[in-house]
């Protein structure tokens, strides 16, 4: 995944390239919709890499980031042995909820499906989970540099 200058509200995005394989379809060879939800978080996860921060080490630390909100809406079918990019990008802060918005664009360059994705960062306390308000400092350079990716 690396940036590029495509941009959405000023913004630069991050990308990744995916193959609909057998076992993200239905019985007839299209794109399964549980499917869209995995290829969000991978884009979301190799974002957050691309940045310095595994989400493995966010977890070690007693933090996680869940999502609180998501809406997909399909515009057409991907199907086995399609290519498709995965085009996202993370706009600031609106809150505690850290917005997310993905483009799965087909090898022939039409949108497939747009996504808008929410999360929050939490912590475990005890059992409890406790939205952060505020980022920790060992994390808040790389989440910053998810949104602007001009900087990396």
């Amino acid at each position: 995944m690396e940036p590029i200058v495509n941009r959405l509200d000023g913004f630069d995005s991050w990308n990744i390239h995916k193959t609909v394989l057998p076992q993200h379809t239905d019985h007839a060879g299209v794109m399964w919709h549980g499917s869209y939800v995995s290829w969000l978080e991978e884009a979301r996860i190799e974002a957050l890499l691309k940045v310095g921060l595994s989400y493995s080490d966010l977890s070690e630390h007693g933090y996680e980031m869940p999502v609180i909100s998501m809406e997909i809406t399909y515009h057409k079918s991907l199907y086995h042995g399609e290519l498709v990019k995965l085009q996202s990008w993370v706009l600031p802060r609106e809150g505690v909820r850290w917005p997310w918005i993905t483009k799965f664009i087909s090898n022939n360059g039409s949108l497939a499906a747009k996504a808008k994705v929410s999360l929050a960062l939490v912590r475990n306390d005890r059992g409890v989970n406790k939205v952060i308000r505020k980022v920790p400092d060992q994390f808040s350079q790389a989440l910053e540099n998810l949104i602007n990716v001009s900087v990396l």
